[in-house]
């Protein structure tokens, strides 16, 4: 018997006005895969996103979740289920430190549920898991408000917040957006570890060397379209692909 994939989105699509941000996407992940998903801008990549998390809901199609139809479901509900995702633009607790952003996700019923309801030290957990994604655990820095916070830091800390939901899926939304060469480096072996422990990834990205090296499978989008999907290789050498998109990378 084949084997139900982890998530299944069928012929998805939300207009805004005249314009068709998304038309008619489908694709199948299967667990453990890292799923890279690029195209211009514009091309509705954060969209796809909204509509897998539950942030808007499609004008037709249907998204699966280890075979239950999700689509219908609040971003809470969806959450709930293991699905977690980071923002382009971070969302923290601005007047919060930084490891007390992590307590909501730890607090959560899913965390609750998954660990039997024993939490645990939480303040202690959360400085793991900032740990875990490059915050250094002897200094002061996840003491300090997220307000205080540059760029990079901000950028780890959306997700750990993820990761402290324990998810399944986790999807992010130009993680690497805005951080320096050193931080996307150091970020790598992270993601890396994650996919290793069992964690399904969907990136969607604008860098495309960092990206290509981490994805098993790659979507181009293209005025809301699926445009091409296959390898990273058989991305790089599609000629639709390098005159929609990669004709200005330098990949």
């Amino acid at each position: 018997m084949k084997e139900v994939p982890l998530l299944q989105v069928v012929n998805i699509s939300k207009q805004f006005g005249g314009v068709r941000a998304v038309d008619g996407v489908s694709f199948e992940l299967c667990q453990g895969e890292i799923l890279g998903i690029v195209g211009p801008n514009g091309s509705g990549k954060t969209t796809l996103v909204n509509l897998l998390t539950g942030f808007i809901k499609p004008a037709s199609g249907k998204v699966f979740y280890k075979g239950r139809d999700i689509t219908a479901l609040a971003a809470h509900e969806i959450a709930g289920l293991g699905i977690a995702r980071t923002f382009q633009m971070v969302r923290p607790f601005y007047h919060l430190p930084a490891f007390k952003n992590l307590i909501v996700p730890l607090y959560s019923p899913r965390v609750k549920r998954l660990s039997g309801g024993k939490f645990g030290d939480r303040d202690a957990v959360a400085i793991d898991l900032l740990e875990e994604v490059g915050f250094e655990r002897d200094s002061f820095v996840p003491y300090k408000p997220a307000s205080a916070l540059p760029h990079g830091y901000l950028k780890r800390l959306e997700l750990a917040r993820c990761l402290a939901l324990r998810p399944a899926l986790l999807i992010l939304d130009e993680l690497f957006s805005g951080l320096s060469m050193a931080e996307v480096a150091s970020t790598l072996p992270v993601l890396e570890k994650l996919q290793i422990e069992g964690i399904t990834l969907i990136m969607v990205e604008h860098r495309l060397r960092e990206l290509f090296r981490l994805a098993n499978r790659v979507i181009v989008l293209n005025f809301g379209a699926k445009l091409a999907e296959g390898t990273p290789q058989e991305i790089i050498n599609n000629e639709e692909v390098k005159e929609a998109y990669l004709g200005s990378e330098a990949v």
